[in-house]
């Protein structure tokens, strides 16, 4: 008898938790999915902020800019940066820069900084022997953001200015032999055109 008591009790026991387990689950349930919710919220208005900034933002065109900031070709100064036609651009939002690149107008695709400051040197005194416009390929030496989403918003609306442009017809970049170059341009839909002793051009194909 105390046998059968003791299976019977054993049950009884085993019923009674799983039906607490049940209940405990069930009262859960519906706190564990508000709480996804309100989770997804959260992240999906932070993220609306962190870019929200994008939509007011506007590329212009600088003077100069912190050289100490620039990654790629910190030793560069603004007189370099400005002359022979060679210009500076920055996305601009609420009075602050939070993009720039460095651009040089050429008509070959140079391999170093000596052959971009040559190039572009003779690209200038052509232009102003005929009277035209500097250049016809766009050469982007060296980029970088201060703000999440800034680098792949530059390279967009460099992207248009060029388009519109009646005289440039090829978007061209000098960068560092480095991973984090590589994944920039190929994640903003450049090819690699070639790669060099110290470099490697990538292309924005201008269609």
């Amino acid at each position: 008898m105390k046998e059968i008591f003791k299976n019977v009790r054993e049950k009884l026991v085993a019923k009674y938790l799983d039906t607490n387990n049940s209940k405990n689950i069930k009262k859960f349930k519906p706190r564990l999915k508000a709480r996804i919710r309100k989770n997804k919220q959260i992240i999906g208005k932070n993220i609306y902020n962190l870019f929200d900034w994008i939509k007011g933002a506007e590329l212009v065109e600088l003077k100069k800019c912190n050289t100490d900031e620039d990654p790629v070709r910190p030793e560069l100064d603004n007189v370099f940066r400005r002359s022979y036609g060679r210009k500076i651009y920055g996305v601009k939002y609420g009075g602050e820069i939070h993009a720039v690149m460095c651009f040089a107008y050429t008509n070959q695709i140079p391999k170093n900084v000596d052959e971009l400051n040559k190039l572009s040197h003779d690209a200038y005194l052509q232009s102003a022997q005929r009277d035209q416009n500097i250049g016809q390929i766009a050469i982007a030496y060296t980029v970088w953001s201060k703000k999440k989403g800034g680098g792949k918003l530059i390279v967009k609306e460099v992207f248009k200015k060029i388009k519109k442009s009646n005289h440039l017809n090829r978007l061209v970049t000098l960068s560092p032999l480095t991973e984090m170059a590589t994944k920039f341009h190929t994640r903003n839909g450049a090819k690699l055109l070639q790669t060099n002793e110290t470099t490697q051009n990538f292309e924005y194909k201008i269609l």
